[in-house]
């Protein structure tokens, strides 16, 4: 019989794919990662929801303590990037560093398991020509993931399933009332669990990290403000920024050496180039040439056709065809072929229109 160890999280989506796969035949075993620390944590409630549900499929459950893991790879690395002057995505880094590798490593070596699933809307298939696993867009495209998935192995790919990358929420849903799942109805998380924990990233990143004033300044330097913090600011943001002006400003640039805001009009928040450093060619080989694609710099965020160039080592120059607003360092920038996700990294420098 097919063994797989399923991640649950708690909520439908994983519930759902564990009791698809449980369906399917397979021999389902419930995995759940005990994350962040403190009580109260939407951890706690999860790893609840994760256990009925195994009891309701008569699975075992297995719950795995990464506190240590996710202090050190997530809230370190979201804190001291922030503190630099960017805006970290944690989630593509947590499904790399936190969740996938450790699930696989863990089936393999305490369960004697080699297949992995989650309740990720994604899709994985082979490309036999080219001996690679291609990483695909969800068939619903409004619940899509794979932005925050480009950032997996060649061999984590192998390994995985997505039970869910071929339905729709909707039909989710259905299946999880079906099934008589109890987490059928359990309303949506919050994309970011840290946002859930603590109801806001301003109020996470103040635990870490205290006031600190400086000066909002507009292109030429003129000061006109302060604040309390350059934690508290991202790119392209407008509301918050505490300025009386004759025209809506939006910060446009961190200086973290200067402890600077920097705002500006919409256009100056626009750029048509950037750099992209870390970045993982996930369905293609990376190129020796550039290559044309289609490039979306935030979760939601429409994709705009571009040209990826690539550079020494793990980098590429992305040059898009029209300039976009609000793109960010620290954010993952992700480009695709149709459905087919090639590649992603991390958004390093910024170049003016």
């Amino acid at each position: 019989m097919n063994k797989v160890v399923v991640g649950l999280s708690g909520g439908v989506d994983s519930s759902v794919a564990a009791a698809m796969l449980h369906r399917q035949g397979y021999d389902v075993v419930g995995l759940t990662l005990w994350l962040m620390k403190g009580k109260g944590q939407c951890c706690s409630e999860g790893m609840v929801d994760a256990a009925r549900l195994c009891e309701e499929l008569g699975i075992p459950h297995h719950i795995v303590d990464t506190r240590e893991v996710f202090e050190k790879n997530i809230v370190d690395y979201l804190v001291s990037g922030y503190q630099s002057g960017i805006t970290p995505l944690p989630c593509s880094q947590c499904n790399k560093a936190v969740k996938f590798g450790p699930m696989l490593r863990y089936a393999r070596e305490e369960l004697g398991i080699d297949r992995i699933a989650t309740g990720h809307y994604a899709r994985i298939e082979f490309d036999a020509a080219n001996k690679r696993y291609q990483l695909r867009r969800a068939v619903d495209l409004n619940k899509d993931q794979s932005y925050f998935l480009y950032d997996l192995s060649q061999e984590i790919l192998a390994h995985t399933l997505f039970p869910l990358g071929d339905q729709t929420k909707p039909e989710t849903r259905r299946l999880a009332n079906e099934f008589g799942l109890h987490t059928a109805e359990k309303p949506e998380s919050q994309d970011l669990c840290l946002i859930e924990a603590h109801g806001s990233m301003r109020r996470f990143l103040d635990k870490y990290l205290p006031p600190q004033q400086g000066d909002i300044v507009d292109q030429s330097g003129k000061v006109l403000g302060r604040h309390d913090g350059i934690h508290h600011y991202t790119i392209g943001q407008r509301k918050g920024i505490g300025i009386a002006a004759d025209r809506p400003l939006y910060v446009i640039g961190i200086d973290a050496g200067r402890n600077q805001v920097i705002v500006g009009d919409r256009t100056a928040a626009q750029i048509t180039e950037f750099t992209v450093q870390r970045v993982n060619w996930v369905s293609m080989a990376p190129p020796a040439a550039p290559i044309a694609a289609a490039v979306q710099t935030r979760y939601r965020a429409a994709t705009v056709g571009a040209t990826i160039v690539p550079l020494a080592g793990d980098r590429v120059k992305v040059v898009l065809e029209e300039p976009q607003f609000s793109v960010t360092p620290g954010q993952a920038a992700v480009w695709y072929s149709g459905d087919r996700l090639l590649g992603g990294g991390v958004i390093e420098v910024l170049a003016e229109t």
